[in-house]
């Protein structure tokens, strides 16, 4: 099974295009922090950078609303390739195809960005003496004090 879960920052921001056959693209890359690090005690932690490809409408969505510095989640599937570099050195590159990406930043932080609006909330449902009606406040029924067993 090939399966990848990465939690990373955005490096720069996302390059959108659409194939000849019409079908959009997005991609990305993110570092992702290493845990232990031997030059952590220098101050400079080690990061990992991982293209992410995200197709279709996810891919309509990560250029809309990702941009340079964001904390996202991405599960995918990685594949590595190899290539020579402009100055004749051999590098490796991760690519992962994004199944799933999550934005972690929280809405106005990351600077100009733009915020994610999420869809409103329904409104209210009445509450009645039916005993199988859902409580209001989100589920959360206000207790007294007195009521507490401790």
């Amino acid at each position: 099974m090939n399966k990848v879960f990465l939690i990373g920052n955005l490096t720069r921001d996302p390059e959108q295009r659409t194939t000849q056959s019409g079908v959009s693209v997005c991609s990305f890359t993110i570092a992702v922090n290493r845990r232990r690090s031997n030059n952590a005690e220098a101050g400079q932690p080690e990061a990992d950078f991982f293209r992410i490809t995200a197709w279709r409408q996810l891919g309509d969505i990560c250029a809309k609303y990702l941009a340079k510095g964001r904390k996202v989640a991405v599960v995918g599937t990685v594949s590595a390739s190899a290539y020579t570099a402009n100055d004749g050195t051999a590098r490796a590159s991760l690519e992962v195809q994004a199944d799933d990406v999550e934005f972690l930043t929280p809405r106005g932080e990351a600077g100009e960005a733009p915020a994610y609006n999420a869809p409103a909330a329904a409104a209210p449902r009445q509450q009645n003496a039916n005993v199988g009606s859902a409580p209001q406040g989100g589920g959360f029924v206000q207790v007294e004090d007195e009521d507490l067993p401790f």
